[in-house]
C-alpha cells in the first residue's frame, strides 16, 4: 500500500482506531490499515475500504465482515466506518462501550471491545484526559 494512502487514512482518523477511539498515543506500535471488507471477499486496497485500527480490533476482526448475535444468533454485519457513524450505534459509558444498535452490540462482541485489558487502559487514558469520547 503506498504511503500517501496510508497517511490519508491516518489523517482521516485522526489517529484514532475507527472501531473501538484508542488513541495512536496508547500503543508502542503503528495502527494498522484495515481493509473493511477484507480482500478475500472483494474488498480493494481504495481509501472508502480502508480504515485505521488498533492491533486488538484488527486481530480480533481479522477477514470478519460479520458475526452473530450474541443474544438473538442472527448473523448481521459489522460496523462500517466509511458509511455508518459512529454515534448511531455505539455510546460510552466510562471506559465501557455499549452497542445502540444490532450492529454496534456484534461488533462489540466480535471485536472484543471491551475486553478487561482494553476496558483497563481505557480508564487510564480517560483519566489523563487522552481519550476522546464522541
Amino acid at each position: 500500500m503506498n504511503q500517501a494512502l496510508v497517511r490519508a487514512v491516518r489523517e482521516r482518523a485522526e489517529n484514532q482506531c475507527e472501531y473501538c477511539r484508542l488513541p495512536q498515543i496508547s500503543a508502542p506500535i503503528p495502527f494498522q490499515i484495515d481493509h473493511i471488507i477484507a480482500a478475500k471477499h472483494g474488498g480493494l486496497p481504495e481509501p472508502e475500504n480502508l480504515a485505521l485500527s488498533c492491533p486488538h480490533c484488527n486481530l480480533h476482526k481479522g477477514p470478519n465482515i460479520g458475526g452473530r448475535d450474541p443474544d438473538t444468533r442472527q448473523l448481521l454485519r459489522l460496523f462500517h466506518p466509511r458509511t455508518d457513524q459512529w454515534t448511531d450505534h455505539f455510546l460510552f459509558e466510562g471506559p465501557k462501550i455499549i452497542g445502540r444498535t444490532r450492529i454496534g452490540i456484534i461488533t462489540i462482541h466480535v471485536l472484543a471491545m471491551n475486553a478487561e485489558g482494553i476496558l483497563a487502559l481505557r480508564a487510564e487514558l480517560l483519566q489523563e484526559g487522552l481519550l476522546l469520547i464522541p
